[in-house]
């Protein structure tokens, strides 16, 4: 596991450690339309990353073979949800980018982004080999997130950062329900690379939240309206996506 970083800048090590935990395969097709794509990999890491692929293709297999229809079931609105959500968080984080970018603000988010591409990029290998389908509203997620974002830093910093704050407020416990569903879940006691993934990603996600309080997320006009708001649509997209 990768200590977090709080309260201080991102440095460009602690995101090759996630990308390694990512994987270092491309976008998979459903995300190379709209999302760009990592840094190539050398010939050397892809190889290693194939091996490594094609182990966890194989225990995802087995780990299906064994689920019960009703647990298999709840792991696909997991999944369906955690890639939807890190969908929309790469474009919410694009659309403040294209406003703040080039403030002093855009170090920050730029690594924060890097962050949620390389979450995406997890589960776009995950989707496949747990044979879970995207969520149909994806398009809905990737123009939604793109205008909160945008929109929120046309308000300032601080509204950006509510929104950030706001949206990781609802990941993290989003996470926090994964990592509960895995341990108490009796057929799931050998998924070590979910419950890692998932510890991985969420404390990722209280990373962010922890910045955008430090960057004065409370001090944006109409904050509580604002995380309001932003809460109810976070809980009603994870509802959605779990069924759609």
């Amino acid at each position: 596991m990768f200590a977090p970083l709080r309260g201080r800048a991102f440095s460009n090590g602690r995101v090759h450690k996630l990308s390694c935990l990512a994987g270092s395969r491309g976008w998979s097709s459903v995300a190379s339309e709209s999302t760009p794509s990592d840094t190539e990999t050398s010939s050397s890491e892809s190889h290693e990353s194939t091996h490594t692929t094609q182990a966890s293709s194989s225990g995802a297999k087995d780990t299906l073979a064994r689920l019960s229809p009703a647990v298999r079931r709840k792991l696909e609105g997991h999944l369906r949800v955690d890639h939807a959500g890190e969908w929309g968080a790469v474009r919410i984080y694009q659309g403040q980018l294209d406003v703040l970018g080039k403030t002093g603000e855009g170090a920050t988010l730029e690594e924060m982004a890097e962050h949620e591409k390389v979450h995406l990029r997890k589960f776009n290998e995950l989707l496949p080999e747990y044979r879970v389908r995207p969520t149909l509203l994806l398009p809905f997620w990737d123009a939604a997130g793109y205008a909160l974002g945008f929109g929120s830093a046309l308000l300032g910093k601080e509204a950006a950062y509510a929104v950030t704050v706001a949206v990781e407020t609802v990941i993290t416990e989003h996470y926090n329900d994964q990592l509960r569903f895995v341990h108490q879940t009796e057929e799931l006691q050998d998924e070590k690379e979910l419950r890692q993934i998932f510890k991985q990603f969420r404390d990722d996600e209280q990373e962010h939240l922890d910045i955008g309080l430090e960057r004065d997320a409370e001090k944006a006009p109409f904050y509580q309206a604002i995380t309001n708001v932003v809460h109810t649509g976070c809980k009603s997209a994870i509802y959605l996506a779990k069924r759609f």
